[in-house]
């Protein structure tokens, strides 16, 4: 049996404040296969950022494991963790994470250049992953020249760069129209195709109908979980 790329093994995540505790995730159980897109719905406050958050190794679980590429998350350094997403691990961050000092091409090269390779190859290979996402005429201008729809097809870019077989998602499309977010659904899809692993957060049904598998959450906890038809049919006879 092929070993999972994504693992999360009864899953729980607390959120301390003095007497408070908040339950974000409760016993989660997930395996994502190569070749695999599996969309994550739920309302606001589910748990879907938390879980990518974790998957990603950016947090911690309270209780349980998070393995990724057949590794346990627990034990490891930070810095460790950032290895691990540099180069296995894509991630679409909901608020970017763009550095303004540098270029579209630039940010996009950066995982490449940290991972040891040469400036100029790092930024051919970030060239034709702007062209893919239709920013090939923008790959020199900063963030803050371009709108916010552009500035998130950068960080998809980014994500994308390398042989990474984990890409994490938080809304990717939540800022473009209709046309451009086809064409990043579409850039995902080849990624899958090619073999990766991808954990989509969505509050977009018709987006949710195009993925392999959908996880529902609510209040931390898994309520449904099976191919986006069956899932719709399930949410909406509920």
């Amino acid at each position: 049996m092929t070993t999972p790329v994504l693992w999360f093994d009864s899953v729980r995540r607390d959120y301390v404040t003095g007497p408070v505790t908040v339950r974000a995730l409760d016993g989660v159980d997930l395996a994502v296969s190569e070749g695999e897109f599996v969309a994550v719905m739920g309302p606001s406050g589910s748990g879907k950022s938390t879980l990518l958050a974790l998957a990603g190794g950016l947090d911690s679980p309270t209780a349980g494991e998070v393995w990724v590429e057949g590794r346990p998350l627990s034990g490891r350094s930070m810095a460790d963790r950032a290895r691990l997403r540099r180069d296995h691990v894509g991630y679409v961050f909901q608020d970017l994470n763009l550095i303004s000092a540098l270029t579209a091409a630039e940010n996009v090269a950066m995982p490449r250049e940290l991972a040891g390779v040469a400036s100029r190859v790092a930024l051919s290979e970030a060239h034709a992953a702007l062209d893919e996402v239709q920013l090939g005429d923008l790959v020199d201008r900063y963030p803050d020249q371009m709108s916010g729809g552009q500035q998130q097809r950068v960080a998809i870019a980014r994500a994308l760069m390398g042989d990474r077989r984990l890409v994490l998602a938080d809304e990717p499309t939540g800022s473009l129209d209709s046309e451009t977010g086809d064409t990043v659904l579409a850039v995902l899809q080849r990624r899958v195709r090619d073999g990766a692993a991808c954990v989509l957060v969505t509050h977009d049904e018709r987006l949710a109908r195009l993925a392999d598998r959908v996880i529902r959450l609510k209040d931390g906890r898994v309520t449904s979980a099976g191919l986006a038809d069956q899932t719709e049919t399930a949410g909406s006879a509920s």
